[in-house]
């Protein structure tokens, strides 16, 4: 070999060498959709299609990521692994205590029948991360101890899901979100969309909350007695009452309204609010807007503007 090419082929087994001895890199992180916890995974194991995590379907594997408020960590820390483990059925084999990057963590390891569990319980500023895996003992050559272990260590959490990636778990598109923060998600399903408030504050902040749910009156006649059942199933309102209910058109389907008052119960605050049903497809989509009385008219033309802009 020449000497100019031995070089560049020393040069090249040096950075792979770098390669494999270098921590994982951020960028590195995968982060199940709408989640801030994310790891790198073992090789092998690919983004799960029905839970927030991954999976090798083919070897029984499937490793989930989730997260717990704060104070569950301190829980987990008191409470007794393997009582816990014996109500689910799972034998402790071993519980270690760990310092990631992102604080101190709990690993437990446990197994039943031929199926081994590893959890992982970490400590993070704003929210307890729980990692739990469970693997077929027949995998366990392709997927060995020190491999998890390393995906466990790897362990990251980022600052805010992306509000793309949040919309991006819902069944319809959010076009205009009217100067308003993304309170909640529940995937699949609905949003709430909030202006901020303060945390040790009581007094409501304007919000609407747009959900898909299935169903729809049997009976074009009947929209009206549905709609008003829908209403009185939202809570949380004290003396509500219906000022006006009407049908109408929203996005070029069949739709209908109902303009209400009630009171906060916490505060006995004056509330107004805005119900919106737009029926199709054996579902119907239900927006509900509610704002204290004194700030309902920039409150309501906000509320339109995300009624309009959903697609």
């Amino acid at each position: 070999m020449k000497p100019i090419a031995f070089r560049r082929h020393a040069l090249a087994l040096l950075l792979a060498a770098l390669a494999l001895t270098l921590p994982a890199r951020a960028e590195d992180v995968i982060y199940p959709a709408g989640s801030r916890v994310g790891l790198v995974p073992p090789p092998g194991l690919s983004a799960a299609a029905s839970f927030p995590g991954f999976e090798d379907r083919a070897k029984g594997v499937a490793l989930l990521i989730g997260a717990l408020p704060t104070d569950a960590y301190a829980q987990f820390e008191r409470s007794d692994s393997a009582e816990g483990l014996k109500k689910l059925g799972v034998t402790l084999d071993r519980r270690e205590t760990l310092t990631l990057p992102t604080g101190k963590a709990l690993l437990v390891v446990g197994h039943q029948n031929k199926i081994a569990t590893w959890m992982l319980i970490a400590a993070t500023p704003d929210l307890t991360a729980m990692v739990t895996l469970r693997i077929a003992d027949s995998a366990k050559d392709t997927y060995p101890d020190n491999v998890i272990r390393t995906a466990f260590e790897s362990l990251a959490v980022r600052p805010e899901v992306p509000v793309a990636e949040q919309l991006g778990l819902l069944p319809f598109k959010v076009g205009a979100l009217a100067d308003f923060k993304i309170g909640a998600v529940l995937p699949g399903r609905g949003v709430v969309l909030t202006d901020p408030t303060d945390p040790g504050g009581r007094e409501i902040a304007p919000h609407i909350v747009v959900s898909m749910m299935p169903g729809q009156p049997p009976d074009s006649g009947d929209r009206d007695a549905f709609a008003r059942e829908v209403f009185r199933s939202i809570p949380n309102l004290k003396d509500a009452r219906v000022v006006s209910s009407e049908s109408l058109r929203l996005g070029g389907q069949q739709g209908h309204e109902i303009q209400a008052t009630a009171k906060d119960p916490s505060t006995g605050a004056d509330l107004t609010l805005v119900q919106w049903l737009r029926f199709g497809g054996g579902a119907y989509l239900n927006l509900v807007g509610i704002a204290r009385t004194d700030a309902w008219t920039p409150a309501y033309s906000r509320f339109r503007l995300v009624r309009d802009g959903i697609d």
